[in-house]
């Protein structure tokens, strides 16, 4: 079985992906990484050299790669992957697959990514609350038909990390 994180920055696909993976035995892949090792550079600098809509063709391409896997995976995808390309139709339409929205509130999603915007390029030059919040409000507006498509759902304000670990393992078997 293949199951797929999705949600905005900083919902935690990458940390509980990784969580997950481990107590189920399962490999865990990030496709933003997978990319990064295929196109021999940072997701920052393929949309630099080659364009969003070359970067948005070749996630198209590596999605559909590793969901043609037979391997037991946990694959986090970025924020915008079920967004594009048809993506999340090939997600819920391949058989082995399960998505999971890791949904969190505009406040949670604010708190956490005040504190990490300088890792995050998309978000680096916002500089007060009031427009990261105006930011991420507009994108979650434009993003939340697709990850509403998820076939789970999971919240994941004031919870531990844990907590949504066996949040999501109660949710799928």
């Amino acid at each position: 079985m293949i199951i797929i994180l999705i949600g905005y920055m900083a919902s935690g696909k990458s940390t509980i992906g990784e969580m997950l993976a481990n107590k189920l035995d399962y490999r865990f892949v990030d496709l933003d990484h997978f990319i990064e090792e295929k196109e021999n550079g940072t997701v920052s600098e393929v949309f630099k050299r080659k364009g969003e809509v070359y970067f948005r063709k070749q996630e198209a391409l590596y999605l559909k790669k590793l969901l043609n896997s037979n391997a037991n995976i946990i694959l986090a995808v970025g924020g915008g992957t079920p967004c594009y390309s048809g993506n999340m139709n090939l997600i819920l339409d391949t058989e082995h697959v399960k998505s999971i929205y890791l949904k969190a509130s505009l406040k949670t999603l604010v708190d956490k990514l005040m504190l990490k915007k300088a890792t995050r390029p998309l978000i680096a030059h916002i500089e007060t609350e009031e427009e990261m919040t105006e930011f991420i409000g507009k994108h979650l507006f434009e993003r939340i038909q697709f990850y509403n498509r998820a076939q789970i759902h999971i919240n994941i304000d004031n919870k531990s990390k844990d907590e949504v670990v066996e949040d999501i393992i109660l949710k799928l078997f």
